[in-house]
């Protein structure tokens, strides 16, 4: 099989923090590529639990919210999750640290679960409360993590970082509040991903404050990209698994949501596996990876709830054969440095623990299904270490760091449904050029090579054009979060963090107050929508307005 370029979907680090100095090259790594250092270890280990901690934050307030008889064994996972941090944070930072972290850390998941209790009772007083006690968890925690990493980690990174993360936690909970499933899912796998750009930060400032404790190992090579991107594929597949058969088991509404997310995740996993074994690989997997697994857990709930114990034990042969099917696949695929038998045995502990979890849950035992589900979901970074392995070990040329060598980018997350053929838009084979073109009253986006679908255009108004503000960040892999009761849009984008108005012409670029040439305002899709000019100036983009068909071209040297 031809190794072809590695495209995974991880963000840009640049989101995040400046790379300048903190994560230089290992010095063995040009010669030895691996997935297994100290530096990588550390930043698989934050994978996990920062990863689990938004989908555990998730879910404890959503069930929180709907009254759900699991919903206090939700939070008390989520505040074990806390706990778990701790020894890690102590043996870097000593007793005094670990406590202080616990105090501030332990004390926001209360925070939130406050937030949903007061929405539940659309007491506005109470939904400001605990919303300024949000806020006052990102100032605090921000101090707190620059002044551990002794500034290796600013400040303000840290806080745009953690503003970010809640945005997207409350994003996730208004939406699904408001009965819009599918954008509440479309923005839990954005926060699910955000959390894997913040451990590579945070991991990385460890790493540079601490250099011999991780044997002067970095968190920044293209083998630990590969280890965290399979960590998130792997991790995300089985929460969204977990959550959509219980949901599916109890008849709820957003099922059917879950299982569009999950079909985005399969998407993501093909576009990995096509990208290291081709196109004939990938269809392989798919196929494979469908058919007597996601349709087989489906399946599986269906038999569960009808007590059906023949139509169960067919399931669960379908599921057998998928664990040998697949098993063979990967043997074969990796040239064995990731061993039939060794893949057979994960995926069997894998399908073992996502049924333990919804049998439980199915029996009412809400504290032996979380405990299974943490199980399951830590299982998945195992995985993602030896999968992510094998293939370093089959090409290692292909891993090799380089510290002038730039790292591929990666590919919008989409599911199926919203990938369209490209017919009239551009495209582009420059690497260092980054294109993103739309068109007035048409929601065709292109980005790059990829087309897709928006739920909104492009429209002209009182002589401006304005564009979706979500779509262009997109577009430019930066993250867009939301905070309502300020009317505030903040995109991150690179090392710039700017601030939006809803009806407001002012913009915060970085600290410094701007004027854009016309209001920011919202559109009757519910979308922000921003004048293209003043944007596009802020962030150095290079525009192309075409009159005859209204296409717009925006590019940019990357």
């Amino acid at each position: 099989m031809k190794m072809k370029k590695l495209i995974v979907p991880v963000l840009s680090l640049s989101l995040l923090v400046p790379t300048t100095g903190a994560f230089a090259a290992d010095a063995t790594s040009a010669s030895m590529p691996t997935v297994s250092t100290k530096a990588a270890d550390l930043r698989s280990d934050l994978d996990y639990l920062l990863s689990e901690h938004f989908a555990l934050a998730v879910v404890a307030m959503t069930k929180a919210y709907e009254g759900a008889p699991d919903a206090a064994q939700a939070l008390d996972a989520l505040d074990k999750n806390a706990l778990d941090m701790q020894p890690a944070i102590e043996s870097l930072y000593g007793k005094e640290g670990a406590a202080e972290f616990e105090r501030i850390f332990r004390a926001h998941n209360q925070y939130t679960d406050e937030l949903v209790k007061a929405t539940k009772m659309k007491n506005e007083d109470a939904i400001k409360a605990a919303e300024a006690k949000v806020q006052g968890f990102v100032d605090e925690f921000a101090k707190f993590l620059s002044t551990a990493t002794g500034g290796k980690l600013p400040e303000q990174t840290a806080e745009n970082a953690l503003r970010l993360h809640e945005d997207q936690v409350q994003d996730v909970f208004e939406k699904y509040v408001a009965g819009d499933y599918t954008g509440a899912y479309t923005e839990y796998r954005e926060g699910l991903e955000t959390m894997f750009t913040v451990s590579k930060a945070l991991s990385g400032a460890i790493v540079t404050q601490f250099p011999a404790k991780f044997d002067n190992t970095s968190v920044d090579t293209p083998a630990a990209d590969l280890r965290s991107a399979l960590n998130h594929l792997a991790a995300e597949h089985f929460a969204l698994s977990v959550l959509q058969m219980q949901k599916q088991y109890n008849g709820e509404p957003d099922s059917d949501a879950l299982i569009a997310a999950e079909a985005g995740n399969t998407a993501d996993f093909k576009a990995a596996i096509s990208s290291i074994y081709g196109a004939e690989g990938a269809n392989q997997f798919e196929k494979i990876w469908v058919t007597n697994h996601i349709k087989a857990q489906s399946d599986y709930v269906d038999a569960l709830k009808s007590n059906n114990q023949t139509s169960l034990q067919a399931v669960k042969d379908r599921i057998t054969d998928f664990t040998k099917e697949f098993s063979t696949f990967l043997g074969t695929a990796t040239a064995n440095n990731l061993p039939a038998d060794a893949a057979l045995a994960a995926l069997r502990t894998h399908e073992d623990q996502v049924q333990s979890v919804i049998d439980q849950y199915a029996a009412k035992n809400y504290a032996g299904a979380y405990t299974a589900d943490r199980e399951g979901y830590k299982t998945m970074f195992g995985i993602g270490k030896a999968l992510g392995g094998a293939i370093v070990t089959q090409y290692p040329d292909k891993f090799k760091t380089a510290a002038t060598t730039p790292m591929p980018t990666a590919p919008t997350t989409q599911t199926p449904e919203t990938t369209q053929p490209t017919t009239t838009a551009p495209t582009t084979s420059n690497d260092s050029m980054m294109m993103v073109w739309m068109k007035l009253n048409s929601k065709q986006l292109k980005i790059g090579d990829k087309t897709t679908m928006m739920d909104t255009a492009p429209v002209v108004k009182n002589g401006t054009t304005y564009i979706p503000l979500r779509y262009l960040g997109e577009g430019i892999g930066a993250k867009v979060s939301w905070n309502k009761s300020a009317g505030q849009v903040t995109v991150i984008a690179g090392s710039d963090t700017m601030k939006f108005w809803i009806n407001n012409k002012k913009v915060d670029v970085n600290g410094t107050t701007k004027m854009l040439s016309a209001n920011a305002m919202v559109n009757s899709d519910g979308r922000t929508l921003v004048p293209l000019r003043s944007i596009t100036e802020l962030l150095g983009w290079d525009v192309k307005w075409n009159k005859a068909d209204g296409s717009i071209t925006l590019t940019k040297s990357m």
